[in-house]
Formats: structure tokens, C-alpha cells, sequence
């Protein structure tokens, strides 16, 4: 088949698309917005090629979309502190592309998008189902959501809420809450909890490529769905994640504190068991991941590693 990834580069891109030329054609479209150099090692196989353009571009990226038979737009501003300094730039790139996409596509065209948890917003009671109504709390989610109806309003694609995703990656990304705390457990010896009690879901970056391959293979009997995608038994408090994190790196300090209000308050139990009915499973645990990154951390931890935190991997980001 022939893929078109957009953003294809960023942290999820970089796993998808290694492991999807082993059997297809795939198209990434990037335009490389921190100067990443990810997939270099992709051009060299005749199943890969490289478009440099922003999705914003609808003319240059229309003939691409056209000639693909699957379609997974991963290009986004990622995250609400960058979606809130942007929010137009914000709404062209998470809302506008889709709208652009569909008016532009046919019904024998497949489009396999990555909403998130955050349409859950703060679900302090039940446990989240697909078949639920969204309440995102922050313009990342809104324009997420707003995507991911548009697409199953007209009944041609498959969406999937993503869980917080972790895990290394070509691109890496530090704001993301496992791998955010595994590096400060290993660098500063102290994580400090607001609102310790929130609880989200996580999704190894690896089950997320596989997750996509599962429904490119298996599309026809899932179109029009929406799935959450997570670790069934990893629905985890942030003060629960550290305990699981100390398992491996015990002399590391935790303080919790009321002095300052997160203002990430997604607060949600997901339920997975959808995704699991259709034969798909996670092979990637909460512990695999921790282990990965203690491991692969090794590599950028001697580094100035400031364009991995605050700024960097949220900072008008395309790609996933």
C-alpha cells in the first residue's frame, strides 16, 4: 500500500514509519520545525520517500494525499501550552488539515487518526468509553476532537484515543509524563507532585506503531470507530507512577505539593477494552518502558539536554 504520514518525523512518526517500510510504500511530509534529523537511515530503501512541506501548504501537499491509499495525519502542534501561545496556528494545523484531507479524499481512501485521552478532560467518576461524550478542557483537545468528528461524522476513517504515550524514540520527546519523570528520577534525584492524585492511562510508543499496523491490516471491519488505545492495567495516579518508577531507581526524592496548580488537569480511568475485543493487544508494559529509558538515557544524559525539556519537544511542534 501506499502511506502518507504527515509529520512523520516527530516521536511517534519516527517509530511508525521504520517499522511501516518493512511493507509498504510510505510518504512522509515534514517540515522539520526543530531540526530534527530523524529517519536518516530510511533513505536509502526504495519503499521510502521524503517530502519537505507544511501541511498549511494545501497545494503542495494535495497531490500526495491524492495518490496515497492510507492517510495518517500525525503533524499537530502537540500539547496545550503551545496549542494556547498559537491557538490559530494551533486550529490550521490540528483542525484545518483534516477538513483539507477530507474534502479531498474518496470513500476508498483509509484515514487512521491519532486523537488522544484528552478529550476526557476530567472524568472524576466511571470509567471512560469510547461511546461517551468528549469534554476537552484545553484548545489541543478541542481541535483534536473536533478532528476526530469530522472524520467519524462522515464514517471514513478510524480514530484512536491515544493514552499518554512513552518510551525512546528517534525524536524524543521529555514532556511526556513517564518519560518526563524517569529523566528527572536519573538527573535531579527529585520530582515534585501537583495534584499527585490525577490519574491518566499510557500506551508504550511502540504499541502506538503497532496499533496503526493492526488497522491498516484490518480496516474495513473498524471504519467509522473511534478506540481507546492503553495499557488495560495502567491506569495510574502520578503519585502511583513514581512508586512504580522507584522500583528501579530507588534514591530519588518525591515531594508533593499544594503550593502550585498544575495546569494540566486531565484527570480520567480509561477503559481499553474495546481495542482488546478487536484482537488487538498491547506487548509493551508500564515496567518495559521505565527499564527503556534508564537504559536509553544513557545516551543524552551526559548532553545539554535543555532542547528536550521545557521548550523544545511542545514548543509549535509537528508531529506527534
Amino acid at each position: 500500500m501506499k502511506i502518507l504520514v504527515t509529520g512523520g518525523s516527530g516521536y511517534l512518526g519516527s517509530v511508525l514509519c521504520s517499522d511501516l517500510v518493512k511493507e509498504h510504500q510510505v510518504v512522509v511530509y515534514d517540515n522539520l520545525m526543530y531540526n530534527q534529523s530523524t529517519l536518516l537511515n530510511l533513505f536509502g530503501n526504495p519503499n521510502f520517500k521524503f517530502v519537505y512541506g507544511d501541511v498549511r501548504d494545501y497545494s503542495k501537499l494535495s497531490p500526495y494525499v491524492k495518490e496515497a491509499d492510507v492517510i495518517i495525519p500525525l503533524a499537530a502542534i502537540v500539547g496545550f501550552p503551545a496549542c494556547d501561545r498559537d491557538k490559530s496556528l494551533a486550529t490550521a494545523v490540528n483542525y484545518l488539515q483534516i477538513k483539507n484531507i477530507l474534502k479531498n479524499t474518496s470513500s476508498d481512501q483509509r484515514i487512521i487518526y491519532p486523537n488522544t485521552n484528552s478529550g476526557y478532560g476530567q472524568q472524576t467518576e466511571g470509567v471512560c468509553v469510547e461511546s461517551q461524550t468528549l469534554t476537552p478542557i484545553s484548545h489541543y483537545g478541542v481541535t483534536k476532537c473536533n478532528s476526530e468528528n469530522l472524520i467519524l461524522d462522515e464514517g471514513r476513517g478510524i480514530t484512536f484515543r491515544f493514552a499518554t504515550v512513552f518510551g525512546m524514540s528517534e525524536r524524543m520527546r521529555l514532556d511526556l509524563l513517564v518519560n518526563e519523570f524517569v529523566y528527572k528520577a536519573l538527573t535531579d534525584r527529585y520530582i515534585t507532585l501537583f495534584q499527585a492524585h490525577t490519574v491518566r492511562n499510557y500506551i508504550h510508543v511502540r504499541d502506538v506503531s503497532s496499533v496503526f499496523q493492526f488497522m491498516i491490516n484490518n480496516y474495513d471491519e473498524n471504519v467509522g470507530e473511534a478506540f481507546n488505545v492503553g495499557l488495560s492495567d495502567s491506569n495510574l495516579s502520578k503519585r502511583d507512577l513514581t512508586e512504580r518508577i522507584k522500583k528501579y531507581i530507588p534514591d530519588f526524592v518525591v515531594n508533593e505539593s499544594d503550593y502550585y496548580e498544575d495546569p494540566d488537569k486531565r484527570d480520567y480511568i480509561v477503559s481499553n477494552e474495546k481495542i482488546e475485543s478487536r484482537g488487538w493487544k498491547p506487548q509493551y508494559s508500564l515496567n518495559n518502558g521505565i527499564q527503556e529509558l534508564i537504559s536509553g538515557y544513557q545516551i543524552i544524559i551526559n548532553k545539554d539536554s535543555s532542547h528536550f525539556r521545557n521548550g523544545f519537544p511542545i514548543k509549535y511542534g509537528q508531529g506527534l
